[in-house]
């Protein structure tokens, strides 16, 4: 190895560099999602490839897990597939999508890409990929047990949507957290707003047990119709102050 390759490579932005661009987030994601997407823009940054083509593969992976669990949803039901098979394969794709997802960020930052546009596309590449996930568990939720209401799971895709209204108000000049202690037990209680812990026990249900869905789908508009309604109280205090 001559001098010049080993100065390149001691210039190389690393993992830790990668993280360490982060914009924070919940305990999962901060723990696990995120350096598994350092580990990818660190081989995205050496085969020169652009933020937004990790943007649109965390898209495309995204839509093709959430469409399998969607295609595959009566079979699971009925038993003619088996359910860990599915829930694997949704876990997985979601998993590697969230990655990605942290990844063009990370790269962006780093290598200075960062970009009105970019993010732009980045923002609707989120909202594509979580109404197919909120779909596929919909869907599953409807399966498993066809008297399940339609007006529960049009609720809970509407709740849903506070995840990313409110992602993207975090990202904005005025953000601002209700809770803004960092302490690991509000960490913990955090992790039911964490995307890399919900997507985690998404594909775990679906795997585990399919039939317990639509309890899901029930504790995730609880969960985020509660925080929007928090959220409507907070910020309204804060506003009459």
């Amino acid at each position: 190895m001559n001098s010049a390759t080993t100065v390149a490579d001691a210039t190389r932005p690393t993992v830790a560099d990668f993280h360490g661009r982060n914009r924070g987030g919940g305990l999962f994601s901060e723990s696990i999602s995120q350096w598994l997407g350092a580990a990818i823009a660190v081989a995205a940054h050496r085969l020169g490839l652009r933020p937004t083509t990790l943007t649109l593969t965390n898209l495309v992976l995204g839509l093709a897990a959430s469409v399998t669990v969607i295609a595959l949803a009566g079979p699971v039901a009925a038993g003619d597939v088996p359910a860990w098979v599915v829930g694997l394969l949704a876990l997985v794709g979601w998993q590697i999508a969230y990655a990605l997802d942290c990844a063009d960020g990370q790269l962006a930052r780093v290598t200075g890409q960062s970009s009105p546009a970019g993010a732009r596309v980045d923002v609707l590449c989120d909202v594509a990929a979580q109404i197919a996930l909120v779909a596929a568990l919909g869907a599953t939720a409807l399966a498993q047990r066809p008297s399940t209401p339609i007006w529960l799971v049009a609720v809970f895709a509407g709740t849903w949507m506070v995840n990313l209204v409110t992602s993207v108000m975090q990202a904005g000049p005025n953000a601002a957290s209700m809770v803004a202690s960092t302490s690991l037990p509000v960490r913990l209680v955090k992790l039911v707003r964490d995307y890399g812990a919900v997507i985690f026990l998404a594909g775990l249900v679906l795997a585990v047990a399919p039939a317990l869905t639509v309890w899901l789908v029930v504790a995730f508009t609880i969960v985020n119709g509660g925080f929007l309604l928090a959220s409507i109280a907070f910020s309204a205090r804060a506003s009459l102050r």
